[in-house]
């Protein structure tokens, strides 16, 4: 039996799991972003992050029986999530990170617990008329290298000139000061850096893709990812899922429906 948080009550995990181990150990490493507001931001007077997926990885550990002190979280960006996984720097990864078949190759997910849509910000006023992607012909639109929103230009809208940088705050300024025309990822990611900038950017808000967000992990560690939808199922019951939202990304976009836990 492991002893979840100081004089909390004995949690059953099988011997030999992830769970059990993490739940002996005491201590978690998850990744996440530190510069999406409303899902992972840094908060520079506690240096810890917060938002949605924070308080997903948090409902996580919590049920690993593992105390706050016992919790770090590390900054992942876009394109190092799956090596992060693969060389067992983090346990777990929650950060805006799509389903998808090239990434199910190297790691697995749990989830999603999330539903997203590809969009476009552009500056207040949308000077250039853009109302959707094919409307980025000839112009230059930014987002972040490892990113599916990156991809999807590169491959969808070629006529596009896609300009990428390591994270989302960064294509924010080049939009600000006109080196590029439009941003491009999702749209509550979007909606999180207009909620810090309205008076110089807007959302088109004419989402052209889905972006079901999930957990990722080890590859073939199927008992914790069972585990972490269980845990996922459990926080749209109870309302702890909801109230996560609410307090965090909930501030600039309505409480969606949970979507469907994919047990594949």
């Amino acid at each position: 039996t492991e002893d979840s948080a100081e004089g909390g009550a004995a949690t059953e995990f099988p011997e030999g799991s992830t769970m059990a181990e993490l739940a002996a150990a005491g201590e978690v490493t998850i990744g996440t972003k530190f510069d999406q507001p409303g899902f992972g931001l840094l908060n520079p007077a506690t240096n810890e992050p917060e938002g949605f997926d924070v308080e997903i990885a948090r409902i996580i550990a919590d049920k690993l029986g593992i105390p706050e002190e016992g919790v770090t979280f590390t900054e992942t960006v876009s394109a190092n999530r799956e090596p992060y996984i693969e060389e067992g720097r983090v346990d777990y990864v929650v950060a805006t990170y799509t389903i998808n078949d090239d990434r199910k190759e190297v790691i697995d997910f749990a989830g999603p617990y999330y539903q997203a849509g590809q969009d476009i910000m552009v500056a207040i006023d949308n000077p250039l008329g853009i109302e959707g992607p094919d409307d980025l012909a000839g112009t230059k639109v930014c987002s972040v290298e490892g990113s599916t929103p990156a991809e999807n230009i590169r491959e969808s809208y070629p006529d596009a000139e896609l300009v990428v940088f390591d994270v989302y705050s960064t294509c924010a300024e080049a939009l600000k000061n006109g080196q590029v025309d439009s941003v491009t990822t999702d749209n509550v990611i979007l909606l999180g850096l207009i909620a810090q900038d309205p008076e110089s950017f807007e959302l088109v808000d004419n989402p052209f893709t889905e972006e079901p967000y999930g957990i990722g992990l080890t590859k073939g560690d199927d008992e914790f990812r069972t585990f972490i939808n269980d845990v996922l199922e459990e926080a749209y019951d109870d309302g702890t899922w909801a109230a996560a939202w609410e307090e965090t990304a909930g501030q600039f976009a309505g409480t969606p429906e949970p979507p469907s836990v994919d047990r594949y």
